[in-house]
Order: C-alpha cells, then sequence, then structure tokens
C-alpha cells in the first residue's frame, strides 16, 4: 500500500506530491491476518477505555469529597480568627472584681458565653485537656521537674485552651509537662 500527502503552499502556488512514511503499527505485515491486527487493536482500545471510565469515576468521586470538605471545613479560617476573642473575653472575665464591676463582668460573661455558643453550634469545641499529655491534641512548651503527687508525663498547667473544629485540631492545646530528670 502506498500513501501519498499532496502538500499545498499557499501563497506560493506550488504543489507537491511525497509519500507518507508509514509506521510499523499501521501497516499490516503481508502473512498477518488483518482481522486479528484489528481485533488485537480493538482490545487495546477497550482497555484504555476501561481506564478512563474508571478514571472519570475517581475524578467525580474526589471533587464530591472535595466539595464536602469544603463545606464542611470552610469556616476554619473564621473559627481560627475568633479564637483570640474567645481568650480575651475570658481573661476580661478573671481580671475584672464583680464587687466593683457587677454589671461589666456580668456583660463580659455574657458575650463570653454567647460567643462560646455560637463557636460550639458552627462546630467549635474546647479540647478537654486530661492528667496525662497527649500529643495529638496539645502541645508541650515547657517543662518543669516532676512535682511530688504527679507523675512524668502528666499536665501541670495549661497555659493556651486548645480548641477542635468538627474532628480537626484548630488550635493545639499549650501546656506545661512534668518531666523526668
Amino acid at each position: 500500500m502506498n500513501h501519498w500527502i499532496i502538500e499545498c503552499r499557499i501563497g506560493r502556488g506550488d504543489v507537491t506530491e511525497e509519500p507518507i512514511e508509514e509506521s510499523e503499527s499501521e501497516v499490516f505485515e503481508e502473512d498477518e491476518d488483518p482481522i486479528e491486527a484489528l481485533e488485537a487493536r480493538v482490545g487495546e482500545l477497550e482497555k484504555e477505555l476501561q481506564y478512563s471510565a474508571a478514571e472519570m469515576v475517581n475524578v467525580r468521586q474526589r471533587a464530591a469529597r472535595d466539595r464536602s470538605d469544603a463545606i464542611r471545613y470552610g469556616g476554619m479560617s473564621l473559627a481560627l480568627k475568633m479564637l483570640p476573642l474567645l481568650d480575651s473575653l475570658e481573661k476580661a472575665l478573671e481580671a475584672v472584681d464583680d464587687e466593683e464591676f457587677g454589671s461589666l463582668s456580668e456583660g463580659v460573661r455574657l458575650t463570653l458565653e454567647g460567643a462560646r455558643a455560637a463557636m460550639e453550634t458552627e462546630g467549635v469545641v474546647k479540647i478537654e485537656v486530661g492528667t496525662d499529655f497527649d500529643p495529638t491534641t496539645m502541645e508541650a512548651i515547657a517543662t518543669v521537674p516532676v512535682p511530688e503527687g504527679s507523675d512524668p508525663g502528666s499536665v501541670i498547667e495549661i497555659v493556651e485552651v486548645g480548641y477542635m473544629y468538627h474532628d480537626r485540631i484548630l488550635r493545639a492545646a499549650r501546656v506545661i509537662v512534668a518531666e523526668d530528670q
């Protein structure tokens, strides 16, 4: 089989004919049955089609998971920005003398409770710190020698409260841990 290509160069008006180089996959060998070769090629194309279909399913599933995560964790940035507000309200409540500033401390307490309730409805919850150090939810910012009555690895003091956003750590609790020396 001879294949020819006609090439026309626009603007020059000349036409040339050149033979096309044929690749081995397009040309059947003299002793090969063309039907068998075509069936083999169809099999290859069917495998490629199955692979492409599977890849499309994976892309759809990944996109659905990404959309779900974006909806679920979309407020994480705002929640993280609100944590210093909660910390400031807690410190203000601790610093106010109830006898002298009774109505002011009551207003701060109500504001803090309202902010906490709003955060909890959006999925932000306080990390409960137990007696033992948990590196998955806590960050040890300092260690001290083990005081009497304590065990090594126990939490001595909570420096900063930690928070979770649904099932993710929003801010790890910062603690001081007892350590054997």
